[in-house]
């Protein structure tokens, strides 16, 4: 145990026990680093269907001292579109029961992995508590197994054709030749014993080691892209964040070339200009004022924010006013006169009494069903995420970070974090996290309550709207217009799943993990 004096601090996450895991480091003496990052150890045995040291993510850093920092640690796309004899690359079908979705798996899917270099760039530049403390939570519940429970065993349902793809997947998820159901205990051992190696060697066991060499060879020889070159040469990026102001309080989110930030910074500006604190919440026009906002953000993304996401320009130019002023009219005017994707992400949020803040995203896409041998670890399939390839797939630019939709976001006001929060969700990340911030902001919610609030999503000619709305209201004021409206019948996970604490104005810590998601949340009072 540390002899550190204890930490003060909250931390919210999507598994009780990813957010005790980070909740023991605060207690230890560890900073929100410390204990966001063993927080996403945890989540890779907890919430292994969602996130995995083979798959990618993001971590935006507030230190008490003032200095901000976006850490990437996406996946990048491999240097030669070379592949092994045959393309390991095929569809499989994942059933909502509402609808199937396809998704590509296999070694061809594989984007060059981030997240367990990014996790230990973090801990060696910001973290307080030795690495051996940090992993120990994952170690103990990769071995003593944890209990699955009825969101993880709906997850394990909805990806089965990729978690019993291969041997190698097939003896994590159905040991016995079943799927793990609710009540099954899942064990990771290889996971721990990866853990202790990881300790004692760091990143290089899978950038630089025999892992990269098995993993690169696997690739070479069954149908993937990698390569050891893309193995040793990838590299954790430090990045400034891009920092919205709102009202009072400055927003801190993730720049580009990932897309979700923006996004969000750009419908904030919107909503900004119509005083939504003089609507009431879920009222039609707050659900016509919403929907425009989440309109008129793809109809910009739609008119060359993607083809430009790699210029140094593009944030600024994107969010100036003379950009923004088509907009802002169309929006008055339109106020004046009156997909369901799986998203396998997952968040953990922290804040501590010294005033660090880390906001963290990660994902292994779906997994890819290649386990990588003696590690317990599921490959991501970036590559196979049509999300993540809009031009189709195998047309990715070779040797650049991938974008993503994942947006870490920090809310400062008078310069200290007063609300840390992130979602899982794919496209309806943006629309989760503008929706919560904006209940804060404009609605004065606690973080409860403006994480429970009803949601909606608009993409495309389609509103979804989660229960709390009036219906007969909204319809009777044509407000869904000839979109395809589906009004959904109970809170669910297609709306994200913001996991957020917050430091009230007396210092106070509260959290709040996303029942959409079965998120968790623990304040430490030291």
């Amino acid at each position: 145990m540390s002899s550190l004096k204890p930490n003060r601090g909250a931390i919210a996450a999507g598994h009780p026990l990813t957010a005790e895991a980070g909740a023991e480091m605060l207690r230890q003496g560890g900073n929100a680093f410390d204990a966001a990052i063993a927080a996403a150890f945890t989540a890779c045995v907890a919430e292994s269907a969602l996130t995995s040291l083979a798959g990618g993510g993001f971590l935006l850093a507030h230190q008490a001292t003032g200095e901000n920092c976006l850490f990437d640690f996406f996946c990048q796309t491999p240097r030669s579109k070379a592949h092994g004899r045959s393309l390991d690359f095929y569809p499989i079908h994942a059933n909502f029961g509402d609808t199937v979705q396809e998704f590509h798996i296999g070694l061809g899917s594989m984007a060059v992995p981030g997240a367990i270099a990014g996790l230990l760039h973090v801990h060696q530049r910001l973290g307080r508590l030795p690495l051996e403390h940090i992993v120990a939570p994952a170690q103990h519940w990769a071995t003593q197994g944890i209990e699955i429970d009825a969101f993880r065993a709906s997850s394990f349902q909805i990806l089965a054709p990729i978690l019993t793809a291969t041997a190698a997947a097939r003896a994590i998820y159905a040991p016995e030749g079943s799927l793990l159901t609710t009540g099954d205990r899942l064990y990771l051992p290889d996971f721990a014993d990866f853990l202790t190696q990881v300790v004692r060697h760091g990143a290089d066991l899978l950038y630089t080691g025999d892992l990269a060499h098995q993993l690169a060879q696997a690739c070479q020889t069954q149908g993937g892209y990698l390569s050891l070159e893309d193995l040793k040469t990838y590299q954790v990026i430090e990045r400034q964040p891009l920092a919205v102001p709102y009202g009072s309080a400055t927003l801190l989110t993730n720049p580009p070339p990932s897309s979700g930030g923006t996004l969000i910074a750009f419908a904030l500006h919107l909503l900004a200009q119509t005083n939504p604190a003089l609507t009431a919440h879920s009222s039609p026009r707050h659900v016509a004022l919403l929907r425009e906002v989440m309109s008129l953000t793809n109809l910009a993304r739609q008119r060359g924010y993607d083809d430009h996401l790699y210029r140094s320009d593009i944030a600024a130019e994107f969010l100036s006013a003379p950009h923004l002023a088509p907009y802002l009219g169309q929006l008055q005017g339109v106020l004046s006169g009156g997909s369901s994707k799986w998203g396998s992400t997952t968040h953990i949020s922290v804040v501590d009494a010294e005033g660090n803040a880390a906001s963290v995203t990660t994902s292994s896409g779906e997994g890819s069903a290649y386990v990588i041998p003696g590690t317990g670890i599921m490959m991501n399939n970036m590559l196979g995420e049509e999300d993540l390839n809009p031009q189709g797939f195998h047309q990715w630019p070779t040797n650049q970070r991938m974008s993503s939709m994942m947006a870490p976001t920090v809310v400062l006001k008078d310069g200290k974090p007063c609300l840390v929060l992130g979602s899982g969700g794919s496209n309806r990340i943006r629309t989760a996290i503008l929706q919560v911030v904006s209940n804060v902001l404009d609605f004065d919610m606690a973080i409860e309550a403006a994480v429970h609030a009803p949601r909606l999503h608009w993409e495309r000619g389609a509103l979804h709207l989660e229960p709390g709305f009036d219906q007969l209201a909204i319809e009777s004021q044509g407000i869904p217009g000839e979109d395809l409206c589906t009004w959904w019948q109970a809170p669910s996970m297609f709306f994200g799943g913001v996991h957020a604490v917050a430091v009230g104005p007396d210092g106070a810590f509260s959290g709040v993990g996303d029942g959409r998601r079965s998120g968790a949340w623990v304040v430490v009072d030291g």
